[in-house]
């Protein structure tokens, strides 16, 4: 079954949890905003499941959460701290929205490994890591070369690679 393409009341609960989380940080917002669509746009097109486009949505929102107590516990927002901590904020969040465990389990998993580009093993993983990096690729404004080595060495899907070749000419 393809996703319908409509948001569920809890992804939208959730990017307003987020939004509200991240209130003052326009920066943060605009990435998850930005993730999700990214995510959202590459899952569609590749056809992904109705209940594995759910989880990318949700886990897309929360991806960085781990971001504020990482800057505030460690004065830094390095990807290895974002995995250790991140887990945790999003748990919290996502129970206090509902989500039933097994899925926050599941939310929590990918958020553990969201920096993590070796041995992606599922195809949520993979477009979420695409979606980031053609995000963040912008926004830290990497140069062509690196650009060119990010797509060779992350990207696999086809509807990612398209995405990164329309954005970037390369």
């Amino acid at each position: 079954m393809i996703y319908d393409s409509k948001p569920k009341k809890q992804t939208i609960e959730t990017i307003n949890a987020m939004i509200e989380y991240y209130r003052g940080d326009a920066k943060r917002i605009h990435h998850f905003m930005k993730v999700y669509g990214f995510a959202k746009t590459i899952a569609i097109n590749e056809k992904l499941p109705s209940d594995m486009l759910y989880l990318l949505e949700i886990t897309a929102v929360t991806h960085d959460i781990g971001i504020k107590i990482c800057e505030e516990k460690y004065g830094s927002a390095d990807g290895r701290y974002q995995e250790q901590e991140g887990p945790a904020e999003a748990e919290k969040l996502l129970t206090e929205l509902g989500f039933e465990e097994e899925f926050i389990n599941k939310v929590c998993y990918l958020i553990a490994n969201n920096h993590t580009y070796k041995g992606i093993d599922n195809k949520v993983h993979r477009i979420l890591v695409e979606a980031d990096f053609l995000v963040n690729i912008y926004d830290d404004h990497i140069s062509p070369e690196l650009a060119k080595k990010v797509k060779q060495n992350i990207f696999r899907t086809e509807s990612g690679i398209k995405l990164f070749e329309d954005m970037y000419g390369c």
